[in-house]
């Protein structure tokens, strides 16, 4: 899935560079704590189960479950001018973590909570991928 975009481009750092390469590639990646093995949500910094900040990278398999999404109607920034309404969906992806993002290929209309999901990836420029959820049948 590419796009061209003139929205606003995450900019990797040093904490969130691995991600981004990886969803360049096509792979989803999570935190997983080194001390107690839980899964936890990408942007975390310590464990949210033992506190631990031992954190590592672990692929996750990119499906999920819508767990809760709003439709926006607002332009809260200009560069989503032309996307209004758009969804904002939270997945809850089968390791466990959730994570916001979009969801494409749906109708806002036909969206529903429990629906899966699987990743697909949106280029945002060339160094720069994100990860965007489309519905799939259930398992």
């Amino acid at each position: 899935m590419t796009t061209t975009t003139n929205r606003p481009i995450p900019t990797p750092d040093e904490r969130s560079a691995e991600f981004f390469r990886a969803a360049k590639e096509g792979r989803l990646l999570i935190k997983r704590c080194s001390n107690c093995g839980r899964n936890l949500a990408p942007q975390r910094e310590a464990c949210d189960a033992c506190t631990s900040e031992a954190l590592e990278w672990a692929e996750a398999s990119g499906r999920g479950v819508v767990y809760s999404f709003v439709v926006m109607h607002q332009v809260l920034h200009p560069s989503f001018k032309d996307e209004v309404p758009y969804n904002v969906a939270l997945v809850e992806l089968d390791e466990g973590p959730r994570i916001i993002s979009n969801l494409v290929g749906v109708a806002n209309s036909d969206i529903r909570v429990g629906a899966r999901v699987e990743a697909v990836f949106e280029d945002l420029s060339e160094e720069v991928a994100v990860p965007k959820f489309r519905t799939v049948a259930a398992d």
